[in-house]
């Protein structure tokens, strides 16, 4: 008796595409240290953050830094400058907000006002202040990159605490 084997639907690849991706980043998660975490975190959020939201930025900078801090600094084109910074021990949470066109946000959330955010040559006067939630603006990104974000902040938190 012969069987014929049919194509596969449409879903069912996505769905075999979308294990594989998984099977792949846990196998590799697995055998990865602090500096490797530390680098995925890195290239992660620099190729992801999208400034065009912000027609009057003129520079940014967006680190993991080896002391697991999470560091954001915008400079904009009259001289204001905002910055971002808090320790990862501090993260509790993230949420993926889908926004429109091509931009989406990264909601990233610490334990309590474990953010600081300051801002200089602000026409408004400079502040100090602190938050639990740092929105990045980010370009449309895949889940799994996502949950590899995540696995990576809660490695770093757990090498801290």
């Amino acid at each position: 008796m012969q069987t014929s084997l049919l194509p596969p639907t449409k879903k069912v690849l996505t769905f075999a595409f979308l294990i594989s991706i998984c099977a792949f980043i846990c196998s590799f998660s697995a055998f990865m240290g602090e500096q490797e975490w530390l680098n995925w975190g890195n290239k992660f959020l620099n190729e992801t953050y999208d400034p065009s939201i912000e027609p009057q930025l003129k520079k940014y900078e967006i680190m993991l830094t080896p002391d697991n801090f999470i560091r954001l600094r915008k400079t904009y084109q009259q001289g204001k400058q905002e910055y971002y910074s808090f320790n990862v021990k501090h993260f509790q949470d993230m949420n993926y907000i889908v926004g429109a066109a091509l931009t989406d946000t990264l909601q990233i959330k610490t334990l309590a006002d474990d953010i600081i955010v300051q801002t200089y040559n602000d026409p408004k006067g400079d502040m100090d202040s602190m938050a639990t939630t740092l929105n990045i603006p980010v370009k449309k990104t895949a889940e799994a990159k996502l949950d590899s974000l995540r696995q990576a902040l809660q490695f770093l938190k757990a090498k801290t605490l």
